[in-house]
């Protein structure tokens, strides 16, 4: 496989100090041994992959996932657990040039439909998911921010037919939101989870089905034959009439080779505190349970779980090496004591990274690999993957069958992904990216 990042990126190192993998066992699942045949095999054991796996086996589809680790290893069971709004990064104008006034409602509605699909795969499988925050809570970090916020009122209306509220500045501290802000914007849609209680009650469910699932089973290489693909794994050969890609960040540049260039994955650094005490939170004046994240373009996100552990996430760094995770990490810290310096002496014992995965046109895609006939890919959820990569791998088990979806399946993702300038090199854009977001976000 050639991916783009060193070794470590793609190691167990980056998430050795994940604190979810302390709260939810892994169920052991063998390798592929020998030669195995099904009609749908996905390659990625996460949110994107459980999910098509799920939906293909309720509807008798012998379907096989191949995950190279174990189910959630990758983002999808290291993430800081927002299941909310986003996948996309097009504002609405951009979204209306390329795919009209319907193609951007049909966006907005999928965005919504996503996180009612997780809200019912949870409660049709009774997932217990640590489940807390009405919304998601945008902090202005600027009191120009705040300005904005006041005109996004009429943007949530019309685009998710719901209605925001504003919290001004001399109220934030009686919603137990006292960070230093300049205001906050609350929308009544999404909550926060447990992603690794999440992906595992998920995987249970597709296994129950009947879907396959084998662990340390990395597809190494895909050959396309006459009645289908071949894929190679360390310890055997898959044989399967359809493919679905769904590797998002963790991505290979010749699985397929279509990839090359197509997709940028990013590092996201996520810390999290001890349990702290009433006493310490009453200290900060942080007291809300609401998921939430900053107005930075280098945002910041962060949430206070139902133990009293603060989780804090921050962009991660650039070069996914063990220095660099060195590095981010202090970052992290920096950062959270500045926002929160009442609690500059609470430790932080658990520290992780992941791979976030953007688009060149910033939008996810979801549909069938151009020039590989049989074989379909969905990636690019732009940081915001628990519920939109679990509704595109709902739209890739109908997909994959040559049905319509019954599911909104937006014109906007139906759009082959583009290449990046640079191609194999493209990650030398990044740190002027950095520079220029941290600049804009004074």
């Amino acid at each position: 496989m050639r991916r783009i990042y060193p070794d470590f990126a793609y190691s167990d190192a980056p998430r050795a100090g994940c604190w979810w993998d302390e709260t939810c066992d892994i169920c052991e699942r063998p390798a592929v041994q020998g030669d195995l045949r099904c009609e749908v095999a996905i390659v990625g054991g996460g949110f994107t992959g459980i999910s098509a796996a799920l939906h293909l086996a309720e509807q008798g589809i012998d379907v096989a996932v191949l995950e190279n680790r174990y189910v959630g290893w990758g983002a999808s069971g290291r993430n800081g657990g927002f299941c909310c709004l986003g996948g996309g990064m097009l504002d609405n104008g951009a979204l209306e040039e390329h795919v009209g006034l319907s193609g951007r409602k049909d966006w907005r509605q999928a965005e919504v439909a996503s996180i009612r699909l997780v809200e019912d795969l949870i409660e049709r499988f009774d997932i217990d998911v640590d489940r807390h925050s009405d919304g998601e809570t945008q902090l202005a970090h600027r009191p120009k921010d705040f300005a904005a916020m006041q005109e996004a009122l009429a943007y949530y209306d019309d685009n998710y037919g719901v209605q925001a509220r504003l919290t001004p500045p001399a109220d934030l501290s009686a919603e137990g939101l006292n960070g230093g802000f300049h205001g906050a914007l609350t929308v009544p849609i999404g909550f926060a989870l447990n992603p690794r209680k999440y992906i595992t009650g998920l995987a249970a469910a597709a296994q129950s089905a009947g879907a396959q699932i084998f662990h340390d089973t990395p597809a190494t290489q895909i050959t396309r034959t006459q009645n289908g693909y071949s894929l190679k794994t360390p310890q055997g050969m898959v044989t399967a009439a359809r493919v679905i890609i769904a590797t998002n960040g963790y991505s290979a540049e010749d699985l397929p080779d279509w990839l090359a260039g197509r997709y940028m994955p990013t590092q996201s650094s996520i810390i999290v505190t001890r349990p702290m005490t009433q006493s310490e939170l009453g200290a900060q004046g942080w007291t809300s349970a609401q998921a939430a994240y900053d107005t930075r373009h280098l945002l910041h996100y962060f949430r206070l779980m139902p133990d009293n552990r603060m989780l804090f996430g921050v962009r991660g760094g650039l070069m996914a090496t063990r220095g660099s995770e060195r590095r981010a990490m202090q970052r992290a810290r920096a950062d959270f004591d500045r926002m929160f310096p009442a609690w500059k002496d609470v430790e932080t014992p658990h520290s992780w990274s992941g791979m976030v995965c953007i688009a060149r046109d910033r939008m996810p895609f979801v549909g069938a690999v151009p020039d590989h006939p049989g074989m379909f890919a969905s990636l690019c959820y732009h940081g915001n993957g628990v519920a939109m990569a679990s509704y595109s791998g709902a739209l890739m088990a109908d997909l994959v069958q040559d049905k319509t979806p019954d599911r909104v399946y937006p014109s906007i993702v139906q759009r082959p992904l583009a290449k990046f300038e640079l191609g194999r090199f493209r990650r030398a854009v990044m740190p002027l990216a950095y520079a220029g977001f941290a600049l804009s976000d004074r």
